[in-house]
């Protein structure tokens, strides 16, 4: 690519080229320079996400110890070493609540090894194997897990690609978690879910990131992104910069600056073992509750709630930190 091509990428990436909603992130302030050099933000291709969520969910349903699992896990190994990434994995067997010994492989990619300064971004690629919502009538139905798993995968395969053709200077951690959503039903034993991220808390690879971001439930239509309150609790920093950056960006309407309940997911069990500051950004309704969406843990989710522009919503904002944790200006 030429050099006057990126530069009408960056131009058009600063300007704004969608017209259903602004995606530029802010100037650096004159007269401030960045602490590092600074490189354009890409531009975050909602298509691309789209077809990764739409790919893990043609899989089948991602539960621990079936082919479907299995499937999805080579491919997502195949994929992120595509984009460039160093990947290992993190295999591990885990204990469920109802007994089930789980074969289970936390996925890390790492972009520029070598730094010591490193950002975490995290999602779970597994499924819930049952459908225990009080919504839903039928307890055979299928969970697809278009949103709770797959979206958030999804988006950081996006990134991983994007990181690929576009290094920031800082290294980058892209961790699939597995087993989160094999727990207890009804929240009535928090430490049965986030089995991966247990695992991987105990066993973060040097050098161990300065924060993390955690993406889950990231796609569906009219998302909500509260403020997790585990997230405001751990990593209070971060969540300031990441929902202003948001708002400045033009994507306020999903980033919700109201205090949403605390929620035992993954990045609860890196804040408390790992001691990595690390937010959720996660989608709560807006109920006073921090309640989830009518399709959490049902067969509604499937593409059907997938929503392009909330997709590249939780990705674009998320590329943006990372490009200007790099650059010094977040």
């Amino acid at each position: 690519m030429t050099r006057s091509i990126l530069y009408v990428l960056a131009l058009c990436i600063l300007v704004g080229c969608n017209n259903d909603a602004t995606n530029t992130t802010p100037p650096v302030a004159t007269g401030t320079p960045p602490a590092r050099d600074t490189k354009p933000v890409p531009k975050f291709d909602r298509d691309s996400a789209y077809a990764y969520v739409e790919q893990q969910v043609n899989f089948g349903p991602r539960v621990v110890n079936t082919d479907a699992h299995r499937q999805t896990r080579d491919w997502l190994i195949e994929q992120l070493e595509r984009f460039g990434a160093q990947v290992t994995k993190q295999d591990f067997e885990a204990r469920a609540f109802d007994g089930t010994n789980l074969s289970a492989t936390n996925i890390i990619a790492r972009y520029a090894p070598e730094l010591e300064d490193r950002i975490l971004l995290a999602a779970h690629w597994d499924t819930r194997p049952f459908a225990d919502s009080e919504l839903e009538d039928d307890p055979n139905a299928i969970v697809n897990g278009a949103d709770d798993g797959a979206s958030g995968v999804g988006v950081l395969l996006e990134i991983a690609r994007q990181l690929g053709l576009n290094t920031p200077d800082i290294g980058v951690d892209i961790v699939l978690l597995d087993a989160e959503d094999y727990g207890e039903a009804n929240a009535s034993n928090p430490n049965s879910y986030g089995l991966g991220a247990q695992y991987y808390a105990k066993n973060v690879p040097s050098p161990k990131p300065r924060f993390g971001i955690l993406l889950d439930m990231v796609g569906a239509r009219d998302a909500t992104f509260l403020v997790e309150g585990y997230s405001e609790k751990y990593g209070k920093d971060i969540v300031r910069k990441v929902w202003r950056l948001a708002d400045q960006m033009g994507y306020g309407n999903y980033y919700v600056n109201e205090r949403g309940s605390g929620i035992t997911d993954d990045h609860y069990f890196i804040n408390t073992i790992a001691g990595i500051p690390t937010i959720d950004i996660i989608n709560l309704k807006k109920d006073g509750q921090g309640s989830f969406a009518p399709h959490w843990h049902t067969g509604d989710d499937n593409m059907d709630v997938i929503d392009k522009r909330t997709l590249r919503a939780a990705g674009q904002v998320v590329l943006a930190t990372v490009f200007r944790e790099a650059a010094g200006t977040l």
